[in-house]
């Protein structure tokens, strides 16, 4: 041996097994190397969500999904039409949540799907968002197809003090005209 180290870059997939690394270190690492991949980390990273093993492996492939950001928003919603697992479309919309404004007009879009289920955990993804999604939502109070309009009602309702006054001042508006 001549003393050099070995420099080679790790893989996607061996930066994702870092995430459960006992060292946090090591995990935050990972996240930041995975988040600079963007799209080429997206189905790799979903896939691990899909088959984590536990809730810990979960939450750091949902945070590394996003700090990818923007990339990830249509894969990941596509993804949660196709698992119907409870804790992967937790996780997943959880992620959306983290990104905020970005993903808040897909959230309401994917809200359009017959699945009463994914439509609640889209819901308490813009729950999570908080403020930004209130005029998104305000505006979707009154869109065409009723799914939307409904859940628009039902997730400003659920926002509480944050969402009721925008979705009760836009009731008082429509009524006075």
């Amino acid at each position: 041996m001549n003393g050099t180290k070995n420099t080679a870059k790790k893989t996607i997939d061996e930066y994702i097994s870092d995430l459960i690394n006992p060292s946090l270190d090591i995990r935050h690492n990972a996240i930041r190397v995975l988040a600079e991949c963007g799209d080429s980390a997206v189905e790799p990273l979903i896939r691990a969500l899909a088959t984590a093993p536990d809730n810990d492996s979960r939450w750091y492939a949902a945070i590394s999904l996003s700090k990818v950001g923007v990339p990830a928003i249509q894969p990941l919603l596509s993804a949660m039409s196709e698992h119907t697992d409870r804790e992967f479309r937790r996780y997943a919309a959880a992620a959306l949540g983290e990104m905020g404004g970005p993903a808040i007009e897909s959230l309401i879009d994917a809200m359009a799907t017959d699945d009463r289920d994914l439509r609640g955990i889209l819901s308490k993804a813009l729950c999570r968002i908080g403020k930004p999604a209130v005029a998104p939502l305000t505006r979707r109070l009154s869109d065409a197809n009723e799914i939307i309009s409904s859940c628009a009602t039902l997730t400003l309702w659920q926002m509480g003090e944050t969402g009721l006054p925008a979705m009760i001042e836009s009731f008082r508006q429509k009524k006075d005209q």
